[in-house]
């Protein structure tokens, strides 16, 4: 254990379950410092009034506890920028838990400067991501920000620990706490994932009771769902005709994702600290969102505009991965994302079937798509056929070039 600095007051990251409550206790004695908790309500699904009776309880005063209801801005300005660039990291995973870390650590470091607090602290642990994700936010937000890290700096090594450790201080510990978990969980309102113990191993199957946030997609209803979603500038902005927020929209589509078993992946990913690491995520209303987009995008899209934003997203989802939200580069890439979508409006109808999402209409007021074009029938003025013969001959001079030298050298 290193020798601790020297600190006033500390804005803790907290939930109120185990660790967590563990590492407000252990701050206390180990820092001697004032606590200030701060507990975001991001649409995890749980009643989040107990974190705030916890933390009293652990001595926390009354107005050093903030438990705050961020789901409209995670969705708003979080969760929609990262949507407008149909960002998937490794070809899969919809970055559910990525994308929410820098909006704690945003708002941990608009406590800490509310109350004059002089550290920030999370739970996170010395093997994950999410270690990465907090501080490099922290540090771009308040470049001098003392950041305690207790996975790294304590003794507490194994849940044996934790409990006898939370025993010792009258940390009050719930039944199914006293076991070693199953598997651990993060939950919002874009995803859930499980990751650790009976997951580990790759070869195995998940076992059913991993998945929370939808039913298996051989369950679902034998009849398909048919909706629609409504978008301007890239955005959502109604389901089914009716507009709703933007943490009304993903809750909507949460609910149809789940009836229909869609969303489920098991996934072996990189993380960025170097190690390969399976997790079971849940995405129901984020697949189908990226679906429908991509849609919209499909016919008001400009071809190379809609695939050099192709070409950016692997580095743009490898940034929000890798704790690089804050970063002038994402915001670069941002900027470029958001001015392609400012035609990206109109109405996408879907089938939800069995796990399946699929587009089945789209229409917008500034399609690019010209049916007179297209079409097989006689009719079009602006495409003549002909043309096609001197722009293949163009396209085809270097491959010539090419196929002459090949011949000539034998």
């Amino acid at each position: 254990m290193t020798e601790p600095k020297t600190v006033k007051k500390v804005v803790l990251a907290y939930s109120g379950g185990l660790d967590t409550s563990v590492i407000l206790k252990w701050l206390q004695t180990t820092y001697n410092c004032e606590i200030v908790t701060f507990t975001a309500d991001l649409g995890q699904g749980e009643e989040l009034e107990p974190a705030r009776k916890k933390a009293e309880l652990l001595g926390v005063k009354p107005d050093n506890i903030y438990v705050d209801d961020l789901r409209e801005e995670f969705v708003r300005d979080y969760v929609f920028p990262m949507f407008r660039a149909n960002t998937v990291y490794e070809g899969q995973y919809l970055l559910g838990t990525s994308i929410a870390r820098p909006l704690i650590a945003k708002r941990q470091i608009e406590i800490l400067r509310a109350t004059g607090a002089d550290a920030v602290c999370h739970g996170a642990t010395g093997k994950g991501n999410d270690q990465v994700r907090f501080e490099l936010s922290y540090y771009a937000l308040e470049p001098d920000v003392t950041v305690i890290a207790p996975w790294r700096e304590w003794d507490l090594t194994s849940r044996t620990k934790l409990i006898e450790f939370a025993e010792m201080h009258q940390i009050p510990i719930s039944k199914d706490k006293r076991g070693e978990a199953p598997f651990s969980v993060d939950a919002n309102l874009l995803h859930s994932s499980s990751e650790g113990k009976v997951l580990e191993d790759p070869s195995l199957a998940a076992p059913e009771d991993v998945h929370m946030r939808t039913i298996a997609p051989e369950d679902a209803p034998d009849e398909p769902t048919l909706m629609s979603i409504d978008f301007e500038k890239g955005d959502a902005v109604g389901i089914d005709g009716e507009a709703l927020s933007p943490a009304e929209i993903l809750t909507r589509l949460n609910a149809l994702g789940k009836a229909n078993g869609i969303g489920r992946l098991d996934l072996v990913e990189n993380r960025f600290v170097g190690m390969k690491s399976r997790g079971v995520y849940e995405t129901p209303g984020g697949t189908i969102l990226l679906v429908a987009h991509r849609a919209i995008e499909s016919i008001t899209l400009d071809r190379g505009a809609a695939h050099l934003k192709d070409e950016l997203m692997p580095r743009y989802a490898e940034l929000i991965y890798n704790g690089f939200w804050f970063s002038p580069e994402r915001e670069m890439l941002q900027a470029a994302i958001d001015l392609s979508q400012n035609d990206v409006s109109g109405r996408v109808r879907l089938k939800l079937y069995k796990g399946n999402v699929i587009v089945i209409g789209r229409e917008s007021p500034n399609s690019l798509y010209d049916q007179e074009l297209v079409t097989f029938e006689d009719g079009a003025v602006a495409y003549d056929h002909h043309d096609a013969a001197g722009f293949i001959k163009l396209n085809a001079l270097r491959l010539r070039t090419l196929a002459a030298r090949k011949r000539r050298n034998g």
